[in-house]
């Protein structure tokens, strides 16, 4: 019977993320392990990715960097989340990553806490960004990317191994 009413409190709790229409209501862990409120990206196109600083797809980092500085100006936000699931490839504290990511790739946009994006310990804004897009499959890999329109809803998803020149058009075309 406990499981049974285990099984239903979590279906019932993510039945309500997943229908909250937007990210706004979310808060997340920034680098500093405070909670945050997404509401305060409103009003701006996001592209919220899961990351890691040993993963092969690591370079994309760059590209991340260079689309930021390209339309930051314009209301454009990167929100990522490292992510140690995958081949533990995220290893190391907040303050390690943003060492990793600044010395090396220069980066700039926000980065959060280390997440998890899959099962039971993954965030609800994960839960609400897998259930909100096209390909609604559990995440993959690291460097996986949504767009999140101004009004805080799923533009587009994007697996790794998509062209990140693909990403920036994307990204352009949003803020048209």
């Amino acid at each position: 019977m406990r499981k049974l009413i285990t099984a239903i409190m979590l279906f019932m709790a993510i039945t309500a993320v997943t229908a909250q229409e937007n990210i706004y209501s979310f808060k997340v862990k920034n680098d500093q392990g405070k909670e945050v409120s997404l509401e305060q990206y409103k009003g701006k196109l996001l592209l919220i990715v899961n990351t890691a600083t040993r993963c092969g797809f690591t370079p994309q980092y760059k590209d991340l960097e260079d689309i930021y500085e390209k339309f930051n100006e314009k209301g454009f936000e990167i929100l990522d989340f490292p992510c140690n699931q995958f081949g533990q490839q995220a290893p190391g504290t907040i303050a390690e990553i943003k060492e990793f990511c600044s010395a090396n790739y220069h980066v700039k946009f926000a980065q959060f806490d280390k997440i998890e994006v899959n099962g039971d310990n993954e965030i609800p804004l994960y839960t609400w960004l897998k259930a909100n897009a096209e390909n609604k499959n559990n995440i993959r890999w690291n460097f996986t990317k949504f767009l999140i329109s101004p009004d805080g809803k799923v533009i587009k998803r994007f697996e790794p191994g998509d062209k990140m020149t693909d990403v920036e058009a994307a990204v352009e075309e949003a803020l048209k």
